[in-house]
């Protein structure tokens, strides 16, 4: 929306979203002074560990799996090419 368009918009629409944006920011700043700091919702460490060993754990599938894809592969084209 441009301003031009803002500028028409009548008084009690402005308003209406005036107070949109008001109770959005005031619901948001509730939630997070409710949560006091003791919630582990936001456990970084744990999620950073998870996806960490979860990377760890498909490299490794992949180094033993590679050479047998690879042969799978070259078959397969073998038998097209045939």
């Amino acid at each position: 929306m441009t301003t031009q368009q803002l500028r028409n918009l009548p008084a009690a629409t402005l308003g209406h979203l005036s107070l949109s944006v008001e109770g959005l920011a005031s619901r948001c700043t509730r939630r997070l002074a409710s949560d006091g700091g003791t919630s582990e919702r936001g456990d970084v460490p744990g999620w950073v560990m998870i996806t960490l060993m979860s990377a760890a754990l498909v490299a490794g599938l992949l180094a033993l799996a590679t050479p047998a894809l690879a042969e799978l592969f070259n078959n397969a084209m073998d038998k097209v090419n045939k």
